[in-house]
């Protein structure tokens, strides 16, 4: 593996680190995962299929529950791949009791925005107090949770070290971003490279040769910074370019031309263009979060990171866009959004998952109720509607099976998320009105209006 060159050029720093290094290798060292999401449970399973001893740590009981049964609380995480791991000695717990044992602690904690969109990292911190009392020598915490530069440093470092150990010589703290795609068949947590920098050189070491024995490639960096600017960098890449082509997309629409034909011709560049699509506004855990994290991070340097907020400006203004588009759609029928029936097609953030974080759909939806339509939804992955928003009138909602008879009910279906379970043959041939937002529906048909 690549790591081991790394490995070679590192020497010895003290018992308690080769002592770590020995029991990484030789497989006694004991995992635990602190925060079993959308990030702890792939982690977890990796471990597990390694051939370690990991132990889980969450603080939602009925998680917790759930997993020491044998089943899996996300999608497309099966369930027999829960029991699998259970049967291999994994066991979750609620709360810390246990982490003394772990000799290596994963933090996959969240890490949202609060209500001024600025950083929350409050179960970062809250989790760090929780488990600091517990700490003894010989023990590496890596925090995985996406932040801002400066965070495992700043906040992390000086609570371990409140404990009287040494970071470096007696416990030993890295940071190694989580590179979760939920519901991409094409990339595993075996297989996609991990970053990894430590507070020392002597962390990096422990942190590399844990990840190296269950990640195909690891990637030193040369300090926590660095690793968590990485992590922010590849989100605030995507941010930007989908902030471009969704700016594209209304310069084409007033054009008449469709951006999705374009994208597609422009994507058989075989150099010098990578495809990216728009849609109806950012969702998930990352890419309409993590810009967030360094724009107010970098106003502590004095920088004004104008090319980021702009590309976050764009990608904000696109369900107000969509929304307009549904506005006119229906106006150019003799129709209202007052009293117009909508079936909204996915309130998952992308295709194929049951996640909601940060979906475009419920910001979709909280516009058009308040201009009084009235609102169901269908989604095959999301049987009944949950969220953590603060728009709880849509709690009561359940996902509307797709018939016939049911499609042509409803004045407009608005496509949010474009599952593949969706039958958009019977879409196409029994809506009255479609609004498109993810370019699914090709050429120009009577009841498509591409949004």
């Amino acid at each position: 593996m690549e790591f081991e060159f790394f490995m070679h050029a590192c020497t010895k720093r003290g018992d308690m680190n080769s002592g770590l290094i020995k029991k990484i290798e030789d497989k006694s060292c004991v995992v635990g995962i602190v925060g079993l999401g959308y990030v702890g449970i792939p982690l977890m399973l990796r471990f597990v299929e390694a051939g370690f001893s990991v132990v889980g740590f969450d603080i939602d009981q009925d998680k917790v529950d759930v997993l020491n049964s044998g089943r899996s609380p996300i999608e497309h995480i099966p369930s027999a791949a829960i029991a699998s791991a259970i049967d291999s000695g994994f066991k979750a717990v609620c709360g810390f009791e246990g982490v003394r044992e772990a000799d290596a602690l994963i933090l996959c904690v969240p890490t949202p925005l609060n209500k001024y969109r600025e950083p929350d990292i409050s179960c970062i911190i809250s989790t760090v107090d929780g488990i600091v009392p517990h700490l003894r020598a010989g023990q590496l915490v890596s925090l995985e949770s996406t932040t801002y530069p400066g965070t495992t440093e700043e906040e992390l470092l000086p609570r371990m070290q409140s404990s009287g150990l040494r970071v470096g010589t007696d416990v030993f703290l890295v940071f190694s971003p989580e590179r979760e795609d939920p519901g991409n068949p094409d990339y595993t947590t075996r297989t996609i490279p991990k970053v990894c920098g430590g507070v020392t050189p002597a962390c990096s070491e422990v942190g590399c040769a844990l990840y190296g024995m269950v990640i195909d490639k690891v990637v030193p960096v040369s300090s926590t910074r660095a690793a968590e600017m990485t992590k922010l960098l590849e989100n605030i890449h995507r941010a930007i370019n989908i902030g471009l082509v969704n700016e594209m997309k209304i310069v084409a629409d007033k054009m008449g031309i469709d951006i999705h034909e374009v994208i597609r011709a422009a994507a058989t560049k075989p150099f010098g263009f990578v495809p990216y699509y728009p849609g109806p506004g950012l969702g998930g855990h990352c890419i309409p979060i993590d810009p967030f994290y360094l724009t107010w991070k970098a106003r502590e340097f004095g920088v004004h990171t104008r090319f980021i907020e702009l590309a976050g400006e764009v990608n904000s203004s696109m369900p107000e866009w969509v929304v307009q588009k549904i506005i006119q759609a229906l106006n150019d029928r003799g129709m209202a959004v007052k009293g117009a029936r909508v079936l909204v097609l996915g309130v998952a953030y992308k295709k194929n998952v049951d996640d909601m974080r940060e979906s475009p759909a419920i910001r979709l939806m909280e516009l058009l109720k308040a201009r009084g339509a009235i609102l169901e939804y269908s989604d095959p992955h999301v049987p009944e509607f949950r969220c953590d928003h603060s728009q709880t009138s849509f709690s009561d909602l359940k996902s509307v099976p797709l018939t016939s008879e049911i499609i042509s009910d409803f004045d407009l279906l608005l496509l949010t998320t474009n599952h593949d379970r969706f039958d958009y043959s019977l879409i196409k041939e029994n809506a009255k009105l479609i609004v498109d937002t993810r370019g699914v529906f090709s050429g120009a048909l009577p009841n498509v209006v591409k949004a």
